[in-house]
């Protein structure tokens, strides 16, 4: 079975031909594909930006993974409010019945399925020590819990008791997690008003791919099944008015 038109807010695998290296990323530039793209991707680059004030106080390393304070605490709240602000519009531009008002977490696990959120791994190169590999939805993987997402819920409603769960861990792994929610949906693309650069590969200095943002990188799934893999060609598709497929949330 293919998937002949790409569904809302979802990057996916996909299939040899086709014009594939063309077609795999240029969808995501239509502007029927999501609704003010850039939006979502300003608040994320803002949230980095914070990230790295709170570095020139904290240094991102294992020495200073449990530091808590009222900056990193506020960071972290944004950033799950941004996450959750994601999810819900993946839920809005594809076909989902249940009220947003009745949405937890349990529900934006559905978006695993449909992401593969839990295969994508992030690395932060200025890490100070040995490399460290952020995957902050692969508890998914066994229906556990987040555990960056339970200490913002639990914060959130006591700060007091459980101020110093909302620790830089916590915030590293959300802020990771949603630049994953973000390339799940977008890529690399920033939608800035800039023109395209020539890039080239396989000179990197760092490992993995460049990611929204710069500050972090990031690698993508690939661990998509022959079902799940997009196929068709863009060049042609585009000029059709019905471009994209809504996916039907319904069903899982």
């Amino acid at each position: 079975m293919s998937i002949t038109k790409p569904y809302h807010r979802m990057i996916r695998g996909f299939k040899p031909g086709n014009n594939a290296p063309y077609s795999s990323w240029a969808y995501i530039r239509d502007k029927e594909y999501a609704r003010a793209p850039s939006h979502y991707v300003r608040a994320f680059l803002l949230i980095q930006k914070d990230l790295q004030k709170i570095f020139e106080y904290v240094e991102p390393s294992n020495e200073g993974i449990c530091a808590y304070s009222y900056r990193i605490h506020e960071l972290l709240m944004r950033t799950c409010i941004e996450i959750e602000a994601n999810f819900k519009a993946i839920f809005s531009e594809n076909k989902f019945t249940l009220d947003s008002k009745k949405f937890n977490i349990k529900t934006y696990s559905k978006i695993d399925k449909t992401h593969h959120l839990s295969s994508y791994e992030v690395i932060l190169p200025i890490w100070n020590g040995e490399s460290r590999i952020w995957k902050p939805f692969d508890a998914w993987k066994s229906n556990d819990s987040l555990k960056w997402y339970k200490a913002y819920n639990d914060s959130k409603h006591d700060r007091q008791e459980n101020f110093k769960k909302a620790n830089l861990e916590a915030l590293i792994m959300s802020i990771a997690g949603l630049l994953v929610l973000l390339s799940s949906q977008f890529k690399t693309e920033d939608f800035s008003t800039g023109g395209d650069q020539l890039g080239f590969s396989g000179h990197d200095y760092h490992e993995m791919e460049p990611a929204i943002g710069s500050l972090f990188r990031i690698k993508f799934p690939d661990d998509w099944t022959d079902d799940e893999q997009y196929d068709f060609d863009w060049t042609q598709l585009r000029s059709e008015n019905e471009r994209f497929s809504k996916f039907d949330y319904d069903a899982i």
